[in-house]
């Protein structure tokens, strides 16, 4: 599938994570079954300008470690399908935005005591699953159904959880 996976980075090292976003948007579409080619945005920050973001967008005053801006209401596991999903111009469907804040992201990766890489891989499958309409607003079903694709699709990848 032919999907398009377009970076801008507001801050240093965002390159050097462009490889394993792209791996790891295209598992998260192909084991959520997505047979349209799509396109995503991906936005590289750090916790000043991914807080402006949450501000500006969600009245959040407040960073956080990734932000999903989805283009369709979607319902989890029914992705889109069919050519109202694609946009005239380029044939692609805009399942929408994510922002990672590297910053956020590093501190993250050294509490948990693993890399800097797996855990932009972990927030990367995170918003790609809200662009597809999954959740975890409530501390139940949704919030399981989320975590279980997350680990499956990161397992799938060969990216586990060090003990």
């Amino acid at each position: 599938m032919e999907h398009q996976i377009l970076f801008d980075s507001e801050v240093p090292g965002g390159g050097a994570m462009e490889s394993a976003v792209c791996r790891t948007i295209q598992a998260t579409l192909a084991a959520e079954a997505v047979a349209l080619p799509c396109e995503i945005n991906v936005l590289f920050t750090d916790d000043a300008g991914i807080r402006q973001i949450n501000r500006d967008m969600r009245d959040v005053d407040r960073p956080t470690d990734v932000l999903s801006f989805p283009m369709f209401q979607l319902e989890p596991g029914s992705p889109p399908k069919g050519e109202e999903f694609l946009e005239e111009g380029t044939g692609r469907c805009p399942l929408g935005d994510m922002c990672i804040s590297l910053e956020r992201a590093a501190a993250q990766a050294e509490a948990f005591g693993h890399s800097l890489e797996r855990e932009v891989c972990y927030l990367t499958v995170h918003s790609v699953l809200h662009l597809l309409g999954y959740d975890h607003l409530d501390e139940g079903p949704m919030k399981e159904q989320m975590r279980s694709r997350e680990e499956a699709i990161l397992n799938s990848l060969g990216i586990v959880r060090e003990p």
